[in-house]
């Protein structure tokens, strides 16, 4: 599985239609609706925005596509067949186009929405998913800066502290590394 870092835009012409190409990182649906929100503010005279997204979640992958009013089959369905060909997840691909006068046919469509995806998605910077989890630990304060070295060692970060009497820290690090952690602190859980 595969996600990417960054949104990343491709701009191309058909046949005197314009095809402008998005990928953009989404961690859930709620994302996914906000992203298309802005792509709707973003082109609102766009003739067409098809889209495809796929999302790993608690319940496995998540995954939709859209013609946006094209024929049947023609727009999101080529965009996601891409996005499962590169196995990425995570991600919103999503293709606006302005329809230039002349009619592609639904060959034509399936062509051009497939290679519009396609190119945005060999243009952005793809890199390997890793499956992360999420921990909270009970320390005593002098215990902080060692976790803090121990975090940066496994690429794991602290997203949430709570200092009373003792630290209650939530972190969150790449799953495979959860039992290096649990060595040094497994009295704190």
């Amino acid at each position: 599985m595969n996600c990417v870092r960054t949104k990343h835009l491709i701009e191309e012409s058909i046949k005197k239609s314009r095809f402008i190409g998005v990928i953009v990182p989404c961690t859930n649906e709620a994302d996914v609706l906000q992203q298309l929100k802005q792509l709707y503010q973003d082109y609102p005279d766009a003739t067409h925005i098809a889209y495809a997204y796929q999302l790993k979640t608690d319940n496995g992958l998540v995954y939709r596509f859209h013609d946006a009013g094209e024929p049947t089959g023609t727009a999101g369905k080529p965009i996601y067949q891409h996005l499962e060909g590169k196995q990425l997840i995570n991600v919103l691909v999503a293709v606006i186009r302005y329809f230039g006068g002349i009619k592609l046919g639904a060959g034509g469509l399936t062509r051009a929405y497939g290679q519009t995806a396609r190119q945005v998605i060999e243009a952005a910077d793809i890199y390997p998913y890793i499956e992360m989890t999420t921990v909270t630990l009970t320390l005593d304060y002098k215990q902080i800066q060692p976790l803090e070295y121990a975090l940066k060692k496994l690429d794991g970060q602290i997203i949430q502290q709570d200092f009373a009497e003792q630290v209650k820290v939530t972190i969150q690090l790449p799953a495979s590394q959860i039992d290096i952690l649990m060595q040094s602190f497994s009295d704190c859980y």
